[in-house]
């Protein structure tokens, strides 16, 4: 199957990830934690990049970002990864591939579903036994809500966030909400309601199923 087109709309919020090559962990020490957070920093100063959210987990990483130009998320992306890369190798004497592939990232419909997204990323660390409260886990965006300014450009987002937010990322997600979202993830299609999924996937140029709409409204935290 040809490698699909890659089109970032400015004004669209996304859900980026990516994984260590050969699912290999790529966050060995605290500090390579720390210094990809001040790498997403600079990044989002260089560019002027909107973050709603993100976390860090041993091998992989997942963002939400709403750029402001239609060609901000590529190069964003290609400046904080060829960075990350050269640093990590420097730090610990390595070379070659560090990431699996290309990132992987998709359009976000901008409602329910866009809070559906931010919970499912910083929900990650919880999902994966890693912490027992989700804003225990210090590598993301849901862990330094106490400390605002520690990654310049996290910003609220174009859909309000529920007043008891860390109780909504805590709570329990349904099979069929957690089964949507993965969908979501491996096919890389839009997330959002049937009809404007395969509308932003005819825009985009991701794959995306018929009959496959991910998403809808979770239960209130």
């Amino acid at each position: 199957m040809p490698r699909s087109r890659r089109v970032a709309l400015g004004g669209i919020c996304y859900h980026v990830l990516n994984r260590g090559n050969c699912r290999n962990t790529v966050f060995l020490e605290p500090c390579d934690y720390a210094g990809f957070v001040r790498l997403i920093g600079r990044a989002n100063r260089r560019f002027r990049m909107r973050m709603l959210a993100y976390c860090l987990m041993p091998n992989h990483f997942h963002l939400v970002l709403w750029p402001r130009g239609d060609r901000d998320l590529g190069r964003w992306l290609h400046w904080l990864l060829t960075t990350q890369v050269r640093q990590h190798h420097a730090r610990h004497g390595t070379d070659g591939r560090i990431w699996q592939g290309r990132t992987k990232q998709f359009p976000i419909q901008q409602n329910q579903h866009l809070l559906n997204v931010m919970r499912y990323v910083e929900r990650n660390p919880l999902r994966a036994g890693l912490v027992t409260r989700a804003e225990a886990w210090k590598w993301s965006s849901l862990g330094v809500i106490s400390e605002p300014g520690r990654v310049p450009g996290l910003t609220s987002g174009p859909v309000p966030k529920y007043l008891n937010w860390q109780g909504f990322v805590n709570a329990p997600i349904t099979a069929a909400e957690l089964a949507a979202m993965r969908n979501s993830v491996g096919r890389q299609a839009p997330y959002g309601e049937e009809g404007w999924a395969l509308e932003a996937s005819s825009i985009h140029g991701n794959w995306y199923p018929l009959g496959g709409a991910a998403g809808g409204r979770p239960r209130s935290a």
